[in-house]
């Protein structure tokens, strides 16, 4: 029985090795003997056609991971084919493994083979299999005796000779493929087991549908036969000499009975004592693990203070937080930093000298930087998992992280920080199976956003994975746009995951945040500040100054996230300058938890339409408000105009839908029309829709504002690469 859920195919080999590396990780930082645990893959030989199959297997060969064994099942088909009908994919995987510097056990034959090459003194036998394609030996098993017997043995008096006294019977049941040679699997397993300072792979040679009977055995529509006929039945009853008899199959050919060999057979006791000794049944889902005393407020107030006059970008802001976090003297070594090759870029070099960077084999080198302060440090008790250019086996590595609690009964919070256009998009299927796994801990899309990394165009510019991600039931994003909001966050999601009084479904989550390298000046945290609306999705984070202002002006909502949220205090200041127009500043730090609250709502109202209402935040927080209400992020509109169902009047978004443009911020900021002037403009318009002020106002505002320029856009600041 597997253990791991790994669907899609190639995400289960990638896992395997990464959640062997993890097994070393825990054992080298002395967090848990590990030494005795192994990870067993079991593959199919057409899935190793799969990129993520082959492509990080130089990692368990460099790390030596000698507990990790693949066997991959090489029955010769695909679904549909077959995997190489032309070639011989046991001699292609063999070369790739051995390239990769894998050991490599091939398990061919079966011992009624070992005669025959015994006698093939001058390698006919040896050269009619090597000769011999993958698609002719599917044929062959989709046939009989007297077929392999004309077709294989045949192509050479030499071997046909070898098999002249057998009977067909004897030709078809005696010559096994090795995978189904429980003597030569045990002894490949065996030899796997012992082999030391390399990862082991198994190729064992298969039939598709074995034992199944003539119509399943080999043939390309094995995989879509879903029912047996009665033939099919009794054969496969003799096959495994299961004791039947033909009545009771033909009493219903459609519900043939099932055999139980009693709790006093052999077989059974053996079985039930070998699992005793492993461990237990499987599969078993085990999630006793050591209780975690989590971080205090202590840890988290340096980063609610603020950055004074200093200009800092969020990114940076949870660096800092996330150092503080690993100083804590009982919870740092459970944190679990992974990074992608990009720590300089995040600010996070500083980790490199202090925490180092996990490396089984130590440094053996002298680094470049080695005098310097922040010189790049591996050792083998590191903490960080520095991947390379590797989102996919970041995540990986992620995923055998955040189920250690369940694995290992060890909680561990993998923090993977990485550019966020390459998170959602390009790993988004390891995340679905992450959330499969119940894997708890922290993604970090930083240099987030559509229009924050300048000049980096479409590749790099991030204005969707918000979307992405709330197709994800198991991830809470955030797009916090302060210090003391993701402070807040990251306190609630730790205590989610692993503090008292949440139910295994309440804490098997993955918090997303997206933070930006553009730099602001970061506010303290306000006096009485909402903490249920952090983290419910919205808060108020300014009202209107309205002081000597008629109390007939106009009003206005305007809802900013991430490092949208100063475009709308910009707005603000306009309205209220250039306008008279009265408006509320509202921090939306997740328009997706927003929408889920409202879903939530939506359906206690649907199934209990007698019961109590239950209110979505979003609407408990503006209903009776006046004005209009303009959302805005960084992210296309769809993001904002998730919540639209249950926003009270008039709503309207504005966000950066298309592909990123390579200009300066506040050029982009006004391509897409998200900038401060944009976000006054959209509200003068549905102020003037509702005749709170002149039909003519918006136009007048376009102009003063020249809407239709991109270089005449104010709303951002310069630099900021972290």
């Amino acid at each position: 029985y597997w253990e791991f859920p790994t669907v899609s195919m190639g995400i289960g080999p990638m896992n395997a090795i990464y959640q062997a590396q993890f097994n070393k990780y825990l054992h080298n930082r002395g967090i848990k003997d590990t030494s005795q645990q192994d990870v067993w893959a079991f593959l199919g030989d057409g899935e190793m056609d799969e990129p993520e199959s082959r492509g990080l297997l130089q990692l368990a060969a460099n790390e030596e991971l000698d507990n990790l064994t693949f066997v991959i099942n090489c029955n010769l088909q695909r679904l549909d084919g077959p995997v190489r009908g032309n070639g011989k994919i046991i001699q292609e995987l063999e070369a790739f493994f051995r390239g990769a510097g894998w050991n490599v056990i091939k398990v061919v034959w079966g011992r009624g083979w070992d005669p025959l090459l015994a006698a093939d003194r001058d390698g006919a036998l040896v050269h009619v299999m090597n000769t011999t394609s993958d698609g002719d030996y599917q044929t062959f098993r989709a046939n009989d005796g007297k077929y392999v017997r004309d077709h294989f043995f045949g192509r050479d008096p030499r071997t046909a000779k070898m098999v002249e006294s057998w009977t067909d019977d004897q030709v078809w049941w005696d010559l096994k493929r090795g995978g189904h040679d429980y003597r030569k699997v045990y002894a490949a397993y065996k030899a796997a087991r012992e082999h030391t300072g390399q990862p082991t792979v198994i190729l064992a040679k298969t039939i598709k549908g074995y034992s199944l009977g003539s119509h399943f055995a080999g043939r390309n529509a094995t995989h879509q036969m879903k029912k047996m006929t009665l033939d099919d039945l009794k054969a496969f009853r003799d096959s495994l000499r299961i004791p039947i008899t033909d009545e009771q199959l033909e009493a219903n050919p459609y519900q043939p009975p099932y055999y139980h060999p009693g709790p006093d057979s052999e077989v059974i006791k053996y079985s039930v004592d070998r699992r005793t000794k492993l461990g237990g049944t499987l599969p078993s889902r085990r999630i006793a693990y050591e209780p975690v005393k989590l971080p205090g407020d202590e840890a988290y107030a340096q980063v609610k203070k603020g950055s004074g006059k200093q200009e800092v970008a969020t990114t940076m802001a949870f660096v800092r937080l996330l150092k503080d976090l690993l100083r804590d003297k009982e919870f740092g070594k459970r944190i679990v930093p992974i990074i992608p090759d990009e720590a300089r870029t995040f600010g996070m070099d500083a980790f490199f000298p202090t925490i180092k960077i996990y490396n089984p084999n130590g440094q053996n080198y002298t680094p470049v930087d080695a005098e310097l302060m922040l010189a790049y440090r591996e050792n083998e008790q590191g903490q960080i998992l520095h991947l390379g250019i590797n989102e996919a086996g970041s995540l990986a590595a992620f995923t055998a992280a955040g189920t250690s609690y369940a694995t290992h009964g060890q909680p561990m919070i993998p923090i993977y920080v990485f550019y966020s256009m390459f998170g959602f998009q390009r790993t988004g299927d390891s995340i679905w199976a992450a959330a499969d796994q119940m894997t708890r801990g922290f993604l970090i899309g930083a240099t987030a956003g559509r229009t924050t990394l300048t000049g980096e165009g479409l590749q790099h510019a991030d204005g969707h994975s918000p979307l992405l991600a709330s197709t994800n039931p198991a991830v809470v994003h955030y797009d916090p746009a302060y210090a003391y909001e993701i402070a807040h966050i990251m306190q609630a999601g730790l205590d989610r995951m692993y503090g008292e009084g949440h139910t295994a479904d309440e804490s098997n989550v993955i918090y997303y945040l997206t933070v930006y390298n553009e730099p602001i000046q970061q506010p303290a945290e306000p006096e009485n500040v909402d903490v249920e609306g952090i983290l419910k999705g919205m808060y108020k984070l300014r009202s209107a100054d309205t002081e000597g202002w008629t109390h007939d002006a106009p009003r206005a909502q305007l809802l900013g996230s991430g490092v949208g949220l100063p475009w709308a205090l910009e707005a603000q200041q306009l309205l209220a300058d250039d306008w008279g127009v009265a408006a509320d500043v509202w921090s939306v730090t997740s328009w997706n938890e927003l929408r889920r609250d409202g879903l939530a709502a939506d359906e206690q109202e649907f199934l209990h339409p007698d019961g109590e209402k239950r209110v979505p935040w979003v609407t408990q927080c503006l209903e009776g408000t006046e004005g209009p209400v303009i959302g805005v992020s960084d992210y296309m509109r769809a993001v904002q105009d998730q919540i639209r169902e249950w926003v009270p009047g008039t709503y309207a978004s504005l966000g950066a839908d298309g592909f990123g443009f390579s200009d300066t911020r506040p050029a982009a900021r006004r391509f897409f029309h998200i900038d401060g002037p944009s976000v006054a403009v959209r509200a003068l318009q549905l102020l003037a829709r509702e005749g709170k002020v002149p039909a003519d106002v918006p136009a007048k505002a376009a102009a003063k504002y020249q809407l239709d320029d991109v270089t005449a856009g104010t709303s951002g600041n310069a630099g900021g690469e972290s």
